[in-house]
């Protein structure tokens, strides 16, 4: 995700680039890549070739890097286990915003404690969970939000790993249902090669399950294997996403046999595709310049990274019902792994 992945979605269905953090920041015009770092000198110089960064300021050392160039926005594009580290330190050093990659941190103390330092210094933050910054998905909650299909009920898509997945369903979750609070998750994890060794766990696994909010919604991540999908039932109607971005409406039409109002299609709005993660770092860069609230933010982060862990809770309790908020969680996901190399060409 930091510089390379566009090479590996070339062709994917719906996609609008840019997509990675490093094309995203070169095709903002209100932005300037000015230098990167990673422990991997040949990776930087990769990057340093294709985005006109000098050597000079390619830095093994990312505190060198902040301490030394003072961007005023950081991204951090590492994997889960890091990422706290690094954001509390860049929020602590001067940056005025940050956009993270998902999920958002490893155990909830993490995630808690990059809330704070964020909110105590004054730091802007968004996670990459770009589907709150879809075009499609924008549009689907203007409906929702307009009142022509009456209020949502229930909202259903598909489960997936935690972090690497879930962390943008249930985020887009939160985004549709206007980030209403979660009071509580009912969940299980699917067997696999993941177990739980003390309070470590040690890979990303796969969960589905129940999640009540305030507002009276509920949400079913179910857990097939296929593209994610989604469906949001509403009192007069419904909408859905499908893979691809394919989008579907429907709302009340005539009474039935039964009395009950039947189904019919309805248009979907138009809307104009654009990359939902160069949307990301332009809603940053809006606030920064006006003061106005992000779509995103790091309370939205947190509430999705909660739901994550209140998941893995109800499974390590026999799959008993999980109050929100969550207390007392002290799993951390650890893994064990090499480096992913990144693909360089197409």
């Amino acid at each position: 995700m930091g510089a390379f992945i566009d090479n590996e979605v070339v062709g994917a269905p719906g996609h609008v680039p840019p997509y990675s953090h490093t094309a995203v920041y070169a095709a903002c015009d209100r932005t300037d890549l000015i230098a990167c770092s990673d422990l991997r000198p040949e990776v930087m110089e990769k990057v340093g070739k294709q985005y006109d960064i000098p050597t000079e300021r390619q830095y093994t050392d990312y505190k060198a890097l902040i301490d030394k160039e003072q961007p005023e926005i950081v991204s951090v594009a590492t994997q889960p286990e890091h990422r706290a580290e690094l954001v509390i330190y860049a929020a602590e050093h001067g940056a005025k915003a940050i956009y993270a990659e998902k999920a958002m941190a490893a155990s909830m103390a993490e995630a808690d404690a990059m809330v704070e330092v964020c909110e105590q210094n004054g730091v802007l933050f968004n996670l990459g969970t770009q589907r709150r910054w879809h075009p499609g998905f924008t549009k689907m909650k203007e409906v929702i939000d307009s009142g022509r299909l009456g209020a949502p009920k229930t909202i259903i898509f598909n489960g997936s790993t935690l972090f690497n997945g879930a962390s943008h369903h249930y985020d887009n979750l939160l985004f549709l249902n206007s980030d209403r609070r979660a009071v509580w998750v009912q969940a299980h994890l699917i067997d696999g090669n993941w177990t739980v060794e003390g309070t470590r766990l040690t890979e990303d696994p796969v969960g589905g399950g129940i999640i009540q909010f305030e507002n009276g919604v509920t949400a079913y991540a179910v857990t097939p294997s296929r593209e994610i999908e989604w469906e949001v039932n509403c009192e007069h109607g419904s909408l859905t996403a499908w893979p691809g971005g394919v989008y579907r409406m429907r709302e009340a039409g005539s009474p039935g046999y039964r009395g009950r109002a039947t189904m019919t299609d309805a248009p979907f709005p138009d809307y104009e595709p654009a990359s939902p993660n160069l949307r990301l770092v332009e809603d940053l860069v809006h606030a920064l310049d006006t003061g106005e609230p992000l779509v995103g933010g790091v309370g939205a982060a947190h509430a999705g990274t909660e739901l994550i862990f209140a998941t893995i809770a109800s499974h390590l309790r026999g799959g008993a019902r999980v109050e929100l908020p969550l207390k007392d969680s002290a799993i951390r996901l650890q893994r064990v792994r090499d480096p992913r190399q990144p693909r360089y060409g197409p």
